[in-house]
């Protein structure tokens, strides 16, 4: 019991309270709900990989989204995990394709360039061969958490690409429509102000 426990608390998100609550309903429910659990976790990591191409979770060698033609290849939104691409396809609003970087810079913990995806973003550029249906990247949209790492990463990202024939731009960032100014903090307010458009 001691053991599921401690497996259940190293899971991100999943405190010592809830890791003996998970433990408690396996130990009390069926044997097949407990295999079942079992079976699904082997069965995810016996399959799921990543994406060649852009690094995203797949059963493939391409993930559904590189392998779309009806995606467009040239433009690449850059994104740091997995769970970031599932929200951005949640909106139904992007039509492009992506690259995950697995991460974001981060030097208190360790963690550099090296430690991301970046590398293969770069030959991603370079050599359209190894982007989706060959294209050439025309766009790259960062679209990285607004944290002081992710912004740390996007300023790296576009200062080691600049020097390439691709245009880097980024996700608007202020107001959420229905927001209070009042209740909004400085980095919004800032955000907002500088991402100001022509009224129509």
């Amino acid at each position: 019991m001691e053991r599921l426990v401690a497996e259940f608390a190293r899971l991100p998100g999943i405190g010592r309270r809830t890791a003996e609550r998970l433990a408690f309903h396996i130990v009390k429910s069926d044997s097949s709900e407990a295999l079942r659990l079992a079976e699904a976790v082997q069965e995810v990591k016996r399959s799921v990989k990543h994406c060649s191409v852009c690094f995203n979770f797949t059963d493939d060698r391409l993930c559904s989204i590189c392998a779309d033609p009806r995606r467009d290849a040239s433009t690449v939104m850059v994104v740091e995990q997995p769970r970031d691409l599932i929200a951005m396809e949640f909106t139904g609003m992007y039509r492009g394709v992506y690259h995950v970087l697995m991460g974001r810079l981060s030097p208190l913990e360790g963690i550099g360039p090296g430690d991301l995806t970046f590398a293969e973003l770069a030959r991603r550029i370079d050599d359209p061969g190894l982007n989706s249906r060959g294209e050439v990247v025309a766009e790259l949209i960062l679209a990285l958490n607004p944290t002081l790492e992710g912004d740390g990463t996007g300023l790296y990202v576009a200062s080691e690409l600049k020097s390439r024939k691709v245009k880097i731009t980024r996700l608007a960032r202020g107001l959420a429509t229905g927001s209070r100014l009042e209740l909004a903090n400085k980095a919004v307010l800032s955000d907002a102000l500088e991402e100001r458009r022509e009224v129509q």
